[in-house]
């Protein structure tokens, strides 16, 4: 997952000019998220070879916008994504423009509600990000998770507050995730991927063997 975490603040698509780039250099599938407002913005994404996109902000300002690129693009490549925080009333609130702290504000959706609604109107995977969790490392909000596992069928991938490889392996066993994603400790290095799938093979979850990632070109 590629973030332009401030184009939607901004009000611009996501910047351009690295997708291709990123293209030539992996050979697994890359989402790319960030502004992304309508067929044009999600097509130009496309075709520098991105294999998904992703939609937030966007598509809780204008909901059919997630329609209209699952028509248009196929539900396979369409991921939203949702911000989400636990209120003091225990509800669970959708939120925008989270990349500007100055802007982020409440989107008035709930979030199991909405969860509901996108997969209605095609979309293909969810992403959900607890930023009550994220860059705390003290592990996923399984709760959070698996009540929007409990309420969808499509993929979920969860995001937010992973810290060490056992929360990794807590988040798949109790909220029933189909994905894991996490930034920073990659990025520093803390946690390696290779080490982390070695991990989570003795853990007895399924996953691709280390190895295998490059090898054939798959």
């Amino acid at each position: 997952m590629f973030y332009d975490i401030t184009a939607s603040p901004e009000g611009r698509p996501v910047a351009r000019e690295w997708i291709d780039r990123i293209a030539a250099e992996l050979n697994i599938p890359f989402c790319v998220a960030g502004g992304i407002r309508s067929i044009a913005d999600a097509e130009a994404v496309l075709n520098r070879g991105a294999d998904k996109i992703s939609v937030n902000s966007p598509a809780l300002e204008r909901p059919a916008l997630v329609d209209e690129l699952a028509k248009r693009f196929g539900s396979q490549c369409i991921v939203v994504g949702i911000d989400s925080q636990r209120g003091a009333d225990g509800s669970l609130r959708a939120f925008r423009n989270t990349g500007d702290p100055g802007k982020t504000s409440a989107a008035g959706r709930d979030v199991v509600d909405w969860a509901r609604e996108v997969a209605e109107r095609g979309a293909g995977e969810i992403v959900l990000n607890c930023m009550n969790q994220d860059g705390v490392r003290n592990g996923y909000d399984c709760e959070q998770l698996a009540e929007v596992r409990a309420a969808i069928n499509l993929p979920l991938i969860a995001s937010g507050g992973a810290g060490e490889p056992r929360h990794f392996a807590r988040v798949f066993e109790r909220a029933n995730v189909s994905g894991a994603l996490a930034a920073s400790v990659f990025h520093s290095g803390e946690i390696t991927i290779p080490d982390l799938k070695r991990f989570l093979r003795k853990a007895g979850i399924t996953v691709r063997p280390p190895n295998e990632d490059n090898a054939h070109g798959h």
